[in-house]
């Protein structure tokens, strides 16, 4: 069933604090410049939005059994190609717990095969080499990347600056792929859900 627009974007607004811990609403650049930063404090911000964001997934995101080595054992992140991210998220995830199961990070360097996890971040703009990481990691479920074109390329969900706000886009077909079901409370508050190669 579809929702009127009017109750969709009550919806979206409802969803989007509790989801993304506003993050939505935040604009990296503009935030930076107003305490005298605008290089490098954009770019520290991004990166914990961003790290919000991740987290957040893992609530949204339904993995099989089988990806869990025993009944209570983590879920697992791991970070390609930026140590700050790798921080971030271990600082983010410290002592916290998903559905009962704490969460471990995982910083992978760039001439390592990732290793198989709940969550694999790909940090950079190159796509060309994001993608090289992403068929080299047939084993992670939800794929993450940063650069302009990533779901073209494999990834799961794309994080994109929009109007200088961290947005991200999603492709269902790699989540099907991948063997991973996300939540329509997720699928609600993307920037575009791709569906079929559209």
């Amino acid at each position: 069933t579809h929702l009127p627009a009017r109750s969709r974007r009550r919806a979206c607004r409802a969803l989007a604090v509790p989801l993304l811990l506003a993050a939505a609403g935040i604009a990296p650049r503009a935030l930076a410049d107003r305490y005298g930063d605008p290089a490098g404090g954009a770019q520290a911000l991004e990166r914990r939005v961003k790290a919000a964001f991740l987290y957040k997934f893992l609530g949204y995101a339904e993995f099989p059994a089988q990806s869990f080595a025993d009944p209570g054992g983590p879920l697992t992140i791991a970070v390609v190609g930026s140590d700050d991210m790798a921080a971030e998220l271990a600082r983010s995830a410290a002592g916290r717990v998903d559905g009962g199961r704490p969460i471990a990070v995982r910083q992978v360097a760039q001439h390592e095969q990732p290793p198989s996890v709940h969550l694999l971040f790909v940090a950079g703009r190159d796509c060309e080499r994001a993608g090289r990481v992403l068929r080299a990691a047939p084993g992670a479920y939800l794929t993450v990347t940063e650069c302009d074109d990533g779901l073209r390329h494999g990834s799961v969900i794309n994080f994109r600056i929009l109007d200088q706000r961290v947005r991200f886009d999603v492709s269902l077909d790699a989540a099907e792929k991948n063997n991973v079901k996300l939540s329509s409370r997720l699928l609600t508050v993307a920037n575009r859900v791709q569906k079929g190669g559209s």
